[in-house]
Parts: structure tokens; sequence; C-alpha cells
């Protein structure tokens, strides 16, 4: 379990500093052919069938943003780095899309709620989880759901949310809750890996 010296080390990050070159990464990015091919068709299995309202949180430079308009949605991404939003907001310029600079625990949109809310590797860096995604279980349609991307990343001083202790938080907002391991699909990654990495897709 991580502690509160793993979280801290994630909040140290300075995010407008790392915006410049986030996209770097094979995952981040996406910009090899295969692993973009390869994301769209998770959110393709993921989202839902027919155009809808996606909330991405902690949304970064809008690579998951795009592939989800590419594919018919109205996305409204946030980040708290007005880096990130500024590139976020030139990747999708001409898109259904909109970046608001905040805080993905608490999200600026208002009394405005959502066909789905999509994190990424987001929410194990947040205090409070359980907190939190009550909150954002409050900003979901009937019928909405979760997309959460999460994981448990290194070997000497792992810090993550490890897949059980997400679903059991879900359980009481949640009617369905599904996992899908990922750690195998190395070409979402762009490299082999071997910590534990999965999505969770939660129907309220």
């Amino acid at each position: 379990m991580r502690n509160e010296s793993d979280r801290t080390v994630a909040v140290s990050v300075d995010w407008d500093a790392e915006a410049a070159r986030f996209d770097e990464e094979p995952d981040h990015g996406l910009g090899a052919p295969e692993v973009r091919a390869a994301w769209a068709e998770r959110l393709r299995a993921w989202l839902p069938a027919r155009p809808a309202d996606v909330l991405d949180l902690g949304c970064g430079t809008g690579s998951l943003s795009l592939l989800a308009a590419e594919q018919g949605h109205r996305v409204t991404g946030v980040d708290s780095s007005p880096a990130m939003v500024a590139r976020a907001r030139a990747k999708l310029a001409g898109r259904d899309a909109v970046f608001l600079l905040g805080d993905a625990a608490a999200p600026p949109v208002g009394e405005r709620l959502f066909d789905t809310v999509l994190v990424r590797h987001v929410l194990w860096s947040l205090p409070d989880p359980a907190r939190v995604l009550r909150h954002w279980r409050g900003l979901l349609r009937p019928g909405g759901r979760f997309v959460l991307v999460e994981g448990v990343w290194g070997a000497v001083a792992p810090v993550g949310i490890p897949a059980e202790r997400l679903t059991a938080l879900l359980a009481p907002l949640a009617a369905d809750v599904r996992v899908e391991r990922l750690s195998a699909a190395a070409v979402l990654w762009g490299k082999e890996v071997d910590d534990e990495r999965y999505a969770v897709v939660a129907t309220v």
C-alpha cells in the first residue's frame, strides 16, 4: 500500500515543466501507430457506443481526449497544469472538446453531468480516493460509467492503487464493476511491463 511520502512525490512533480516532453512516452503521446490503435480499440470498448459526454480528468496533453473525440464523443478535459491544458487545446483544436484548468479531484464543471468519467493514472496520487470517487459519482448521469486506468508501479518502493482496493472503493457506488488486466498488453505501453496495470469499467 502506498503511503503519504509516495503521494508527496507525485504532487511535487512540476507538470508544467514536464509538459514539453510528456508525449515522448509511448503511452502518453501515442505517437506510434500501433500504440495509438491499441488505445483507440480499448477506448471504443470502454466508452459508450453512442456519442456521449466524456469528462477526462487529469487529461494531460489530451491524447485520450483526442481518441474519444475522434470516436464521436463530446469531451471536457480538466488538468491542473496550464502547460498541459494549452497542449491539449492545441491537440484538439477544431474538435468537440473543451479543456479547463482545475483540480481533477474537484473539477470546475459546475452542475454539468456526464456519461463517462475517464481517468488514467491519476486517482492513486489524490488524497482520500474514496471521497474523490464519491464526488465523481455525483458528476455522472444515471447509467453513466467510470473508466479508470490505474496500476501499481515500481519494484523497490511500489506506488499506485491495487485493483482489489479500487474495486472495493467502487462497490458502494456502482451496480457493475469490471476489471480488465492490461499488464500483458505490451502494445499499450510501447514495451513489456511486469507491474500491475489495469482498467476498471464501473457502471452506476
